[in-house]
């Protein structure tokens, strides 16, 4: 053995993928996939394209800017679509309690992009209210997308 210190940097998160394959077929209407490496929710629209094979395609919207995002996958008939494989997203939801609001809208966790959800929160914090918020996290990204009044402080 050597005398010298290894000092070792890692920025991986202990191997864990942010993803994992599942067969189209067997993807649920509303379920989460990635789309042009984007974590979204979305739904599977399937056209028959005359003497062109079968295309899938599917329409989803990102779980955190709502942009809709579109895919279309060739396939040469119906049985081959369901074995065609797809990335998953981990998704997963955390309630917090509400500490504070910066003004900057981005402190520990981003402020959500609804402007609706904004202002319930910022106004319940602004009113005293003890709030929980629900984050969502998937493929590195956090975003707080929920939230409820547990009441006064």
């Amino acid at each position: 053995m050597s005398d010298e210190e290894h000092h070792f940097e890692s920025k991986a998160d202990a191997g864990a993928s942010k993803t994992y394959p599942q067969q189209a077929g067997s993807i649920r209407k509303n379920g989460y996939v990635v789309i042009k490496g984007r974590p979204c929710k979305g739904r599977w629209l399937k056209c028959q394209l005359l003497r062109l094979g079968s295309m899938a395609m599917q329409v989803a919207l990102d779980i955190f800017n709502n942009k809709k995002l579109e895919d279309v996958v060739p396939s040469s008939h119906n049985v081959m679509f369901f074995w065609l494989h797809f990335q998953i997203p981990h998704v997963n939801r955390t309630d917090y309690q509400l500490i504070d609001v910066s003004t900057d809208g981005f402190d520990d966790l981003r402020l959500p992009t609804d402007d609706n959800l904004l202002k319930q929160i910022t106004s319940g914090f602004e009113e005293g209210k003890d709030l929980v918020v629900t984050v969502m996290s998937a493929m590195g990204e956090e975003q707080i997308c929920a939230q409820k009044d547990i009441g006064p402080k």
